[in-house]
């Protein structure tokens, strides 16, 4: 049984499953209860799955960019499983997640947003196809307007900060589309160094120094093989 993560956005999301399909999932509403909220709501999950910890055979992470006390959070619990028990983390971006959720048909090119504060808004852009991910606009920080002018009219737009860029509903993170993303050709990658590895926060001078500060060394580089 496979355990995924997404807290980047205000709403965390989990899930557990596998190939076989989604066993259970949860939600967590609220930025500042991701660090309290997190370890109690994976216990609930296992719970409603008749499972332990121990029954995790991976872990799949969203792993930004977004909000950088989420990202961390779910990387500590991250990191803490897969040593404690060995076994396979893999990432994904977590717009890449949002995008996949989005149910679109294959070909389509599917933005998801979230907001990036200042005025501007996390963008990823990706086609979706039997097995596969197309990566149209790799992860990046736009104001909504030079997205708008970027990608042009024919994409459909999802996210939390969907909003911002026309008359669209939000739509927020759902942790069993990382679920579906295993296996895939540009969907998931298998982190080769979990214990150096850190997720991409999206501002890398802003996050990467408060990190550093924290922390008293540099931010590791993140490590991955592709799967």
């Amino acid at each position: 049984m496979w355990l995924a993560l997404d807290t980047a956005t205000d709403r965390a999301s989990l899930a557990l499953g596998g190939p076989a399909g989604l066993v259970a999932e949860g939600e967590i509403v609220g930025a500042r209860r991701h660090a309290a909220g997190l370890l109690p709501a994976l216990d609930r999950l296992l719970r409603e799955a008749h499972a332990t910890a121990m029954d995790l055979e991976a872990v799949i992470l969203a792993d930004g960019p977004g909000s950088f006390t989420g990202l961390r959070v779910a990387a500590t619990v991250a990191k803490a499983l897969v040593r404690a028990r060995p076994m396979p983390l893999w990432v994904a971006p977590s717009l890449l997640g949002v995008a996949r959720g989005a149910g679109a048909p294959d070909g389509q090119l599917v933005v998801a947003v979230s907001d990036a504060l200042r005025g501007e808004v996390f963008a990823g852009g990706w086609r979706f196809g039997p097995g596969r991910v197309e990566c149209v606009l790799a992860p990046t920080v736009l104001t909504p307007q030079a997205l708008r002018a970027r990608i042009g009219g024919e994409a459909r737009i999802v996210g939390s900060a969907a909003p911002l860029l026309g008359d669209v509903q939000p739509s927020w993170p759902q942790a069993r589309a990382l679920l579906s993303l295993v296996g895939w050709h540009g969907g998931v990658r298998r982190i080769a160094a979990p214990a150096a590895w850190e997720p991409d926060y999206g501002r890398p001078a802003e996050a990467q120094a408060k990190w550093e500060r924290e922390h008293g060394r540099p931010l590791a580089v993140p490590a991955g093989d592709a799967r």
